[in-house]
């Protein structure tokens, strides 16, 4: 146990999970050179999240909700997530889960892994009758570009000034976010962006390597915060 207030926020898509579930299934059930333009135009910035999103949704027939569901379900979580779940729960850190995906699929997931009961904030999907999926965004900011769910103000929303803010992702989706928290655990794409915006980051591969850094963390005596985030912080509070 550690007297420091720690909130802990946390991506799903390629971070709880193996692979980046949302385009797994755009990419088993859409052509898949569609997929591709998308995704390119996304990463080239030159669509939004939120339009990279309604143009796959768009461009989705499902024709079977059985197979789309057991689809689903064939994903596979990171096998250290229940660790850390627990580990949190242990130290009283609050976690949340910051999807820029759909709850439609991060729900069913959360539900056979036995964590439904985790705070989550994402995307919502209705997949009709007619196998046509219908994206709503009850969370989007358009100054919040990289993801059509505004990870930075679930941040915001969720943490006070007397608590260490950590994030942990692994993409595109995160990039906004990041900018306002103290520490970052990063992998893969968002590793990258933390370079090449020269960001203080931790690099992960498992739940475990979070652990490790977390209870060295815990265990300083005099922890800093990470100055640029406190700014940002201030910035989006409009406090001089």
């Amino acid at each position: 146990m550690t007297d420091k207030q720690f909130k802990i926020f946390l991506d799903f898509d390629g971070t709880i999970t193996k692979n980046d579930v949302g385009e797994e299934i755009f990419r088993k059930f859409v052509d898949d050179k569609i997929v591709s333009k998308i995704v390119d135009d996304l990463l080239a910035d030159r669509i939004s999240s939120r339009e990279c999103w309604e143009s796959l949704c768009g461009s989705a027939l499902i024709k079977d909700k059985n197979e789309f569901d057991d689809f689903i379900l064939s994903q596979q979580i990171e096998p250290t997530l229940h660790s850390f779940v627990g580990y949190c729960e242990a130290n009283k850190f609050q976690l949340f889960v910051l999807s820029d995906g759909f709850d439609y699929y991060i729900n069913k997931i959360l539900k056979r892994e036995n964590l439904h009961y985790l705070k989550v904030f994402s995307n919502k999907l209705i997949l009709t009758d007619e196998g046509k999926m219908i994206p709503s965004f009850p969370f989007y900011n358009a100054d919040c570009r990289s993801a059509a769910n505004c990870k930075r103000n679930h941040i915001i929303e969720n943490s006070g000034e007397d608590d260490y803010t950590v994030f942990i992702g692994d993409g595109n989706s995160d990039n906004d976010a990041i900018q306002y928290v103290d520490f970052i655990f990063a992998k893969d794409d968002l590793l990258k962006f933390c370079e090449m915006q020269r960001i203080t980051y931790f690099s992960f591969k498992n739940f475990d390597d979070v652990i490790l850094r977390m209870n060295e963390l815990s265990s300083k005596k005099r922890l800093k915060k990470r100055h640029q985030a406190e700014l940002k912080r201030r910035e989006a509070f409009k406090i001089e």
